[in-house]
């Protein structure tokens, strides 16, 4: 009996890496053309995935990857600075918390890069510090700084302290936000 193909597991983690497409792109075209960007590298390059590894980790790598490859090659961004192209990302959820929400939405959009990827890969996604920091290229310390000082960043941004308590019921947002996400485990 041989084991089972690994891409056929790949449809498993479309949701994962349209969320996280979302986090870097902020926009939802961009977003879907990065998704089918990482598939396609992803199928003709299956010879280099090492079975028995993380395929989620090596999928979410060549996002990564390709995003930035994008970017460098960009000779301009489109700067959203009033929060225009973010405002229509997504529908507000129709419960207490869609102003929390909608805040929430504007003030992660403009942590740099670099912290928006940490968050997204060790809270809403789930992985452990580790595992960011060997798809991102860097230090499990740096993964951590970037995620402390995003977590801290929002706080403020949202006007919050230790005390106040998040409105929202989106697990991935409120994963983002909490200290615990993301441990070596």
């Amino acid at each position: 009996m041989s084991s089972p193909d690994p891409r056929d597991e790949i449809v498993e983690h479309l949701p994962a890496l349209r969320a996280f497409a979302m986090s870097l792109t902020r926009n939802g075209a961009a977003a879907d053309d990065l998704v089918q960007d990482t598939i396609v590298k992803a199928w003709s390059k299956f010879d280099k995935f090492q079975e028995g590894t993380n395929l989620r980790a090596w999928l979410f790598t060549i996002q990564r990857n390709t995003f930035y490859s994008g970017r460098r090659k960009a000779k301009r961004e489109v700067a959203d600075t009033d929060g225009a192209f973010t405002d229509r990302l997504a529908s507000k959820p129709d419960h207490d918390g869609r102003l929390a929400m909608a805040d929430f939405q504007k003030a992660f959009a403009q942590l740099p890069d670099e912290q928006r990827e940490a968050l997204m890969l060790v809270g809403a996604s789930g992985f452990s510090y580790e595992e960011a920091a060997d798809m991102c290229g860097c230090a499990i310390g740096t993964i951590k700084s970037r995620a402390n000082r995003a977590r801290v960043r929002l706080v403020e941004m949202l006007g919050m302290d230790e005390n106040s308590e998040m409105e929202l019921t989106d697990q991935s947002t409120l994963a983002v936000l909490s200290a615990n996400s993301g441990s070596v485990g």
